[in-house]
């Protein structure tokens, strides 16, 4: 079992960066793939980033390719994504997730959610 803890999110004017994180308990975070998703008022969920279990693939959504660097420290447990130039576009609340696959895994087979960390992004 992995338990996921989303922190860092708040409100933020336009332009401007907020770094999110994501602390894991259990051993076995080191070997998951972890993504990032968002979901905006009455939207779906969607992909933004993932990142595999040593950090040397990555993936991101074109939206926020440029913009939002997702990386992961598996000594401290803890996923981030580094968010800049945000825009209102970006407001939404944003999940860590976690599974033993590819990183090109669908969210649908993401095992480990956490709960949810909103982010606001004023004009």
């Amino acid at each position: 079992q992995v338990q996921l803890v989303e922190s860092g999110g708040g409100l933020v004017q336009a332009g401007g960066s907020l770094r999110l994180s994501c602390a894991a308990s259990g051993r076995t975070f080191r070997s998951y793939t972890m993504g990032w998703f968002r979901q905006a008022p009455g939207k779906e969920r969607e992909f933004v980033a993932v990142i595999g279990w040593s950090g040397g693939s990555t993936r991101y959504a074109d939206s926020v390719k440029g913009r939002f660097t997702i990386s992961r420290d598996n000594a401290k447990n803890t996923l981030y994504l580094q968010m800049n130039s945000l825009n209102p576009e970006n407001t939404a609340v944003y999940y860590c997730a976690g599974l033993s696959g590819s990183i090109y895994a669908k969210m649908y087979e993401y095992d480990y959610w956490g709960q949810g960390n909103q982010v606001t992004v004023s004009s």
